[in-house]
Protein backbone atom coordinates (compact mmCIF):
# COMPACT_ATOMS: atom_id res chain seq x y z
CA UNK A 1 0.00 0.00 0.00
CA UNK A 2 2.78 2.35 0.75
CA UNK A 3 4.89 1.25 -1.68
CA UNK A 4 2.09 2.11 -4.41
CA UNK A 5 1.63 5.30 -3.00
CA UNK A 6 5.17 5.97 -3.50
CA UNK A 7 4.59 4.85 -7.28
CA UNK A 8 2.09 7.60 -7.67
CA UNK A 9 3.97 10.22 -6.32
CA UNK A 10 6.67 9.23 -7.94
CA UNK A 11 4.78 9.19 -11.54
CA UNK A 12 3.34 12.35 -10.56
CA UNK A 13 5.95 14.43 -9.64
CA UNK A 14 7.45 12.98 -13.74
CA UNK A 15 4.66 14.28 -14.89
CA UNK A 16 4.85 17.47 -13.26
CA UNK A 17 8.06 18.08 -14.38
CA UNK A 18 7.41 17.23 -17.86
CA UNK A 19 4.67 19.84 -17.82
CA UNK A 20 6.51 22.66 -16.00
CA UNK A 21 9.71 21.38 -18.85
CA UNK A 22 6.84 21.64 -21.69
CA UNK A 23 5.47 24.89 -20.29
CA UNK A 24 8.92 26.33 -20.60
CA UNK A 25 9.39 25.23 -23.89
CA UNK A 26 5.84 26.93 -25.12
CA UNK A 27 6.90 30.21 -23.37
CA UNK A 28 10.22 30.29 -25.24
CA UNK A 29 8.49 29.78 -28.42
CA UNK A 30 6.08 32.05 -27.90
CA UNK A 31 8.97 34.88 -27.07
CA UNK A 32 10.83 33.34 -29.78
CA UNK A 33 7.67 34.25 -32.11
CA UNK A 34 6.95 37.75 -30.71
CA UNK A 35 10.13 38.55 -31.33
CA UNK A 36 9.80 36.95 -35.22
CA UNK A 37 6.44 39.11 -35.59
CA UNK A 38 7.75 42.36 -34.30
CA UNK A 39 11.14 41.56 -36.62
CA UNK A 40 9.08 41.08 -39.64
CA UNK A 41 6.16 44.17 -38.73
CA UNK A 42 9.29 46.22 -38.73
CA UNK A 43 10.89 45.27 -41.94
CA UNK A 44 7.33 45.30 -43.57
CA UNK A 45 6.96 48.65 -42.40
CA UNK A 46 10.12 49.77 -43.76
CA UNK A 47 9.43 47.70 -47.07
CA UNK A 48 6.48 50.03 -47.77
CA UNK A 49 6.70 52.39 -49.37
CA UNK A 50 6.38 55.96 -47.42
CA UNK A 51 4.41 58.79 -48.11
CA UNK A 52 5.98 61.44 -49.97
CA UNK A 53 5.67 65.12 -50.49
CA UNK A 54 3.73 66.74 -54.16
CA UNK A 55 5.28 68.36 -56.97
CA UNK A 56 3.73 71.83 -56.92
CA UNK A 57 2.54 72.19 -60.88
CA UNK A 58 2.86 75.06 -62.75
CA UNK A 59 -0.35 76.89 -62.66
CA UNK A 60 -1.21 77.74 -66.68
CA UNK A 61 -4.84 79.45 -67.70
CA UNK A 62 -4.81 75.52 -69.20
CA UNK A 63 -5.60 74.34 -65.00
CA UNK A 64 -5.92 77.60 -63.41
CA UNK A 65 -9.29 76.72 -62.92
CA UNK A 66 -11.14 73.54 -61.13
CA UNK A 67 -12.74 69.99 -61.55
CA UNK A 68 -9.11 68.62 -61.60
CA UNK A 69 -10.28 65.07 -62.51
CA UNK A 70 -6.83 63.59 -62.92
CA UNK A 71 -5.85 64.51 -59.62
CA UNK A 72 -6.12 61.37 -57.14
CA UNK A 73 -8.25 63.25 -54.13
CA UNK A 74 -7.20 62.07 -50.69
CA UNK A 75 -4.78 59.99 -51.53
CA UNK A 76 -3.23 58.56 -48.34
CA UNK A 77 -6.23 59.26 -46.14
CA UNK A 78 -5.91 55.85 -44.50
CA UNK A 79 -2.08 56.97 -43.03
CA UNK A 80 -3.85 60.40 -42.01
CA UNK A 81 -7.38 59.83 -40.67
CA UNK A 82 -9.57 62.72 -40.20
CA UNK A 83 -9.15 64.09 -36.54
CA UNK A 84 -13.58 64.49 -35.87
CA UNK A 85 -12.94 65.29 -32.41
CA UNK A 86 -10.36 68.18 -32.96
CA UNK A 87 -10.85 71.24 -31.00
CA UNK A 88 -8.32 73.72 -32.29
CA UNK A 89 -5.94 74.23 -35.56
CA UNK A 90 -5.25 70.47 -37.26
CA UNK A 91 -2.86 70.47 -40.13
CA UNK A 92 -4.59 66.98 -41.03
CA UNK A 93 -7.74 68.31 -41.12
CA UNK A 94 -6.55 71.05 -43.10
CA UNK A 95 -5.51 69.13 -45.70
CA UNK A 96 -8.48 66.94 -45.75
CA UNK A 97 -11.02 69.79 -46.07
CA UNK A 98 -9.13 71.90 -48.76
CA UNK A 99 -8.85 68.58 -50.76
CA UNK A 100 -12.88 68.38 -51.03
CA UNK A 101 -12.99 72.25 -50.69
CA UNK A 102 -11.46 71.18 -54.36
CA UNK A 103 -13.22 68.08 -55.01
CA UNK A 104 -16.80 69.86 -54.97
CA UNK A 105 -16.08 71.42 -58.08
CA UNK A 106 -16.67 68.18 -59.94
CA UNK A 107 -19.31 66.44 -61.28
CA UNK A 108 -21.65 64.86 -58.99
CA UNK A 109 -20.79 60.91 -60.25
CA UNK A 110 -17.08 61.74 -59.53
CA UNK A 111 -18.08 63.99 -56.35
CA UNK A 112 -19.42 60.80 -55.12
CA UNK A 113 -17.27 57.78 -55.41
CA UNK A 114 -13.90 60.35 -53.73
CA UNK A 115 -16.26 60.76 -51.17
CA UNK A 116 -16.75 56.71 -50.86
CA UNK A 117 -13.30 55.91 -51.23
CA UNK A 118 -12.74 58.33 -48.57
CA UNK A 119 -14.96 56.39 -46.09
CA UNK A 120 -17.70 58.83 -46.39
CA UNK A 121 -20.49 56.89 -48.04
CA UNK A 122 -23.33 59.51 -47.12
CA UNK A 123 -23.45 61.62 -49.85
CA UNK A 124 -26.14 64.35 -50.34
CA UNK A 125 -26.31 67.14 -52.81
CA UNK A 126 -28.06 70.59 -52.40
CA UNK A 127 -27.85 72.26 -55.70
CA UNK A 128 -29.77 75.81 -56.29
CA UNK A 129 -29.36 78.47 -58.59
CA UNK A 130 -26.34 80.19 -57.01
CA UNK A 131 -25.34 77.86 -54.38
CA UNK A 132 -24.42 74.21 -54.15
CA UNK A 133 -23.64 72.27 -51.03
CA UNK A 134 -22.50 68.49 -50.48
CA UNK A 135 -23.08 66.89 -46.90
CA UNK A 136 -20.64 63.30 -46.93
CA UNK A 137 -20.89 62.19 -43.82
CA UNK A 138 -20.18 58.28 -41.61
CA UNK A 139 -20.96 57.24 -38.40
CA UNK A 140 -18.84 59.75 -36.80
CA UNK A 141 -18.54 63.49 -38.66
CA UNK A 142 -19.98 65.15 -41.56
CA UNK A 143 -18.24 67.61 -43.91
CA UNK A 144 -20.51 70.26 -45.26
CA UNK A 145 -18.56 71.45 -48.28
CA UNK A 146 -19.72 74.32 -50.15
CA UNK A 147 -18.79 74.91 -53.87
CA UNK A 148 -17.40 78.01 -55.08
CA UNK A 149 -18.06 79.88 -58.01
CA UNK A 150 -19.31 78.55 -61.02
CA UNK A 151 -17.40 81.52 -62.77
CA UNK A 152 -14.27 80.46 -61.45
CA UNK A 153 -15.15 76.54 -61.99
CA UNK A 154 -13.78 74.94 -65.49
CA UNK A 155 -16.29 73.29 -67.20
CA UNK A 156 -17.41 72.06 -70.94
CA UNK A 157 -20.49 73.48 -71.19
CA UNK A 158 -21.21 77.25 -70.41
CA UNK A 159 -23.95 77.98 -67.93
CA UNK A 160 -24.70 81.55 -67.93
CA UNK A 161 -27.49 81.38 -65.60
CA UNK A 162 -25.63 80.39 -63.12
CA UNK A 163 -22.60 82.27 -63.74
CA UNK A 164 -25.22 84.98 -63.59
CA UNK A 165 -26.35 84.09 -60.16
CA UNK A 166 -22.89 83.66 -58.73
CA UNK A 167 -22.27 87.55 -60.16
CA UNK A 168 -24.77 88.35 -58.16
CA UNK A 169 -23.58 86.95 -54.86
CA UNK A 170 -20.29 88.22 -55.57
CA UNK A 171 -20.95 91.83 -56.27
CA UNK A 172 -24.14 92.81 -53.62
CA UNK A 173 -21.54 93.61 -51.11
CA UNK A 174 -24.51 95.57 -49.06
CA UNK A 175 -24.50 94.76 -45.75
CA UNK A 176 -27.37 93.49 -44.16
CA UNK A 177 -28.52 92.66 -40.83
CA UNK A 178 -27.56 88.82 -39.59
CA UNK A 179 -29.74 86.91 -37.13
CA UNK A 180 -27.08 86.59 -34.28
CA UNK A 181 -26.06 90.17 -34.83
CA UNK A 182 -24.12 92.10 -36.61
CA UNK A 183 -24.16 92.56 -40.34
CA UNK A 184 -23.24 90.79 -43.13
CA UNK A 185 -22.56 90.39 -47.34
CA UNK A 186 -25.77 90.77 -48.55
CA UNK A 187 -25.06 88.31 -51.57
CA UNK A 188 -23.43 85.64 -49.65
CA UNK A 189 -26.82 85.84 -46.85
CA UNK A 190 -29.28 85.44 -49.75
CA UNK A 191 -26.90 82.63 -51.63
CA UNK A 192 -26.78 80.56 -48.22
CA UNK A 193 -30.44 81.17 -47.70
CA UNK A 194 -31.20 79.32 -51.30
CA UNK A 195 -30.14 76.05 -49.74
CA UNK A 196 -30.76 76.60 -45.77
CA UNK A 197 -34.59 75.80 -45.82
CA UNK A 198 -33.34 71.74 -46.70
CA UNK A 199 -29.65 72.06 -45.55
CA UNK A 200 -30.56 72.89 -41.75
CA UNK A 201 -33.28 69.81 -41.22
CA UNK A 202 -30.44 67.75 -42.49
CA UNK A 203 -27.40 68.70 -40.79
CA UNK A 204 -30.12 68.62 -37.35
CA UNK A 205 -30.29 65.32 -38.07
CA UNK A 206 -26.81 63.90 -38.51
CA UNK A 207 -26.23 66.43 -35.36
CA UNK A 208 -28.74 64.70 -33.84
CA UNK A 209 -27.16 60.71 -34.31
CA UNK A 210 -23.48 62.07 -33.06
CA UNK A 211 -21.67 62.68 -36.09
CA UNK A 212 -19.51 65.80 -35.45
CA UNK A 213 -20.44 68.76 -37.96
CA UNK A 214 -17.70 70.31 -40.17
CA UNK A 215 -17.99 72.77 -42.83
CA UNK A 216 -15.29 74.00 -45.67
CA UNK A 217 -15.26 75.81 -48.73
CA UNK A 218 -13.37 77.35 -51.52
CA UNK A 219 -13.62 81.31 -52.23
CA UNK A 220 -17.89 82.25 -52.30
CA UNK A 221 -18.02 78.59 -50.82
CA UNK A 222 -15.47 79.73 -48.22
CA UNK A 223 -17.81 82.73 -47.33
CA UNK A 224 -21.09 80.23 -47.39
CA UNK A 225 -18.96 78.16 -45.03
CA UNK A 226 -18.16 80.74 -42.32
CA UNK A 227 -22.12 82.24 -42.62
CA UNK A 228 -23.04 78.15 -42.40
CA UNK A 229 -21.30 77.67 -39.26
CA UNK A 230 -22.48 80.94 -37.98
CA UNK A 231 -25.96 80.37 -38.58
CA UNK A 232 -26.14 76.99 -36.99
CA UNK A 233 -24.13 76.84 -34.45
CA UNK A 234 -23.35 73.31 -33.03
CA UNK A 235 -20.09 72.65 -35.07
CA UNK A 236 -17.05 71.38 -34.25
CA UNK A 237 -14.72 73.96 -36.64
CA UNK A 238 -14.99 75.38 -40.24
CA UNK A 239 -12.14 75.42 -42.25
CA UNK A 240 -12.10 78.10 -45.22
CA UNK A 241 -9.80 78.86 -48.38
CA UNK A 242 -9.19 81.87 -49.85
CA UNK A 243 -12.42 83.24 -48.25
CA UNK A 244 -13.46 86.94 -48.78
CA UNK A 245 -14.44 89.02 -46.11
CA UNK A 246 -17.81 88.22 -45.05
CA UNK A 247 -19.23 90.82 -42.78
CA UNK A 248 -18.25 93.23 -39.99
CA UNK A 249 -17.15 92.51 -36.43
CA UNK A 250 -19.42 89.87 -35.52
CA UNK A 251 -18.65 87.69 -38.78
CA UNK A 252 -7.36 86.55 -47.39
CA UNK A 253 -8.68 88.46 -49.92
CA UNK A 254 -8.86 92.03 -50.20
CA UNK A 255 -12.49 92.45 -51.23
CA UNK A 256 -14.90 93.68 -49.88
CA UNK A 257 -12.68 96.49 -48.89
CA UNK A 258 -10.94 96.07 -45.57
CA UNK A 259 -12.18 98.52 -42.24
CA UNK A 260 -16.42 97.80 -42.81
CA UNK A 261 -15.92 94.07 -43.95
CA UNK A 262 -13.04 92.03 -41.54
CA UNK A 263 -12.19 88.26 -41.71
CA UNK A 264 -12.97 86.07 -38.70
CA UNK A 265 -11.16 83.17 -36.82
CA UNK A 266 -7.75 81.77 -36.61
CA UNK A 267 -5.77 83.39 -39.70
CA UNK A 268 -3.44 80.20 -41.27
CA UNK A 269 -0.65 81.81 -44.06
CA UNK A 270 1.39 79.50 -46.71
CA UNK A 271 4.06 81.57 -47.38
CA UNK A 272 5.95 81.42 -51.16
CA UNK A 273 7.55 78.59 -49.78
CA UNK A 274 4.85 76.65 -48.96
CA UNK A 275 5.36 77.11 -45.58
CA UNK A 276 2.24 77.57 -43.01
CA UNK A 277 2.21 81.09 -41.17
CA UNK A 278 0.39 82.71 -38.26
CA UNK A 279 0.79 85.94 -39.47
CA UNK A 280 1.29 87.90 -42.41
CA UNK A 281 4.63 90.17 -42.74
CA UNK A 282 4.40 93.70 -44.41
CA UNK A 283 6.42 92.37 -47.03
CA UNK A 284 4.20 89.26 -47.82
CA UNK A 285 0.83 90.89 -48.01
CA UNK A 286 -1.15 90.93 -50.80
CA UNK A 287 -0.93 95.09 -50.96
CA UNK A 288 2.57 94.83 -51.41
CA UNK A 289 2.72 92.49 -54.27
CA UNK A 290 3.84 93.89 -57.47
CA UNK A 291 0.78 93.76 -60.32
CA UNK A 292 3.09 91.62 -62.99
CA UNK A 293 4.48 89.19 -60.54
CA UNK A 294 4.29 85.14 -61.36
CA UNK A 295 5.31 82.41 -60.15
CA UNK A 296 6.90 79.39 -62.31
CA UNK A 297 6.59 75.24 -61.18
CA UNK A 298 8.71 74.46 -58.10
CA UNK A 299 9.09 71.11 -56.69
CA UNK A 300 8.41 70.00 -53.59
CA UNK A 301 11.32 71.18 -51.73
CA UNK A 302 11.86 74.68 -53.40
CA UNK A 303 9.68 76.84 -54.92
CA UNK A 304 10.82 80.31 -56.41
CA UNK A 305 8.60 83.02 -57.06
CA UNK A 306 9.67 84.18 -60.20
CA UNK A 307 7.89 84.57 -64.39
CA UNK A 308 7.05 81.93 -66.61
CA UNK A 309 6.16 84.17 -69.42
CA UNK A 310 3.16 86.06 -67.28
CA UNK A 311 0.51 83.64 -67.84
CA UNK A 312 -1.05 84.17 -64.66
CA UNK A 313 -0.53 86.84 -62.18
CA UNK A 314 0.38 85.54 -58.65
CA UNK A 315 -2.70 86.73 -56.76
CA UNK A 316 -4.84 84.46 -59.55
CA UNK A 317 -2.34 81.52 -58.64
CA UNK A 318 -2.39 81.60 -54.95
CA UNK A 319 -6.12 81.65 -55.51
CA UNK A 320 -6.21 77.88 -56.86
CA UNK A 321 -7.76 75.44 -54.55
CA UNK A 322 -5.26 72.09 -55.46
CA UNK A 323 -2.59 74.04 -54.68
CA UNK A 324 -3.62 74.82 -50.69
CA UNK A 325 -4.26 70.75 -50.58
CA UNK A 326 -0.58 70.41 -52.25
CA UNK A 327 0.63 72.51 -49.89
CA UNK A 328 -1.11 71.42 -46.93
CA UNK A 329 -0.22 67.71 -47.63
CA UNK A 330 3.69 69.21 -47.97
CA UNK A 331 3.63 70.48 -44.20
CA UNK A 332 2.09 67.10 -43.31
CA UNK A 333 5.11 64.79 -44.28
CA UNK A 334 7.45 67.41 -43.38
CA UNK A 335 6.03 67.40 -39.68
CA UNK A 336 6.48 63.45 -39.99
CA UNK A 337 10.22 63.32 -40.91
Amino acid sequence: MIKMMSSFNSEKTSVKTAGQTLLRVIFIILILNGNLFAVRAQVESQALPQPMKKEIPTITLSNLSPPYLDYDYLKGHRGFPFQAEAVSFNLINAWWLAEISTLVYADDDFVRSRFRRAGLPQVRFFDRQSTQCYVASNDRFAIVAFRGSEIWKKKGKFDLTKVMADLKADVDIRLTDWPSGGKVHRGFRDALAEVWPDLLPYIAQLDRRGCKIWITGHSLGAALATLCGSRYGSVQGVYTFGSPRVGNDDIVTRVPPPGVYVHVGELKYIDGDGIIKDRITDSESPESWPTDQTSDQGDATTQTNKSFGGFVPAPFRDHVPLLYAIHLWNNIIDDQR
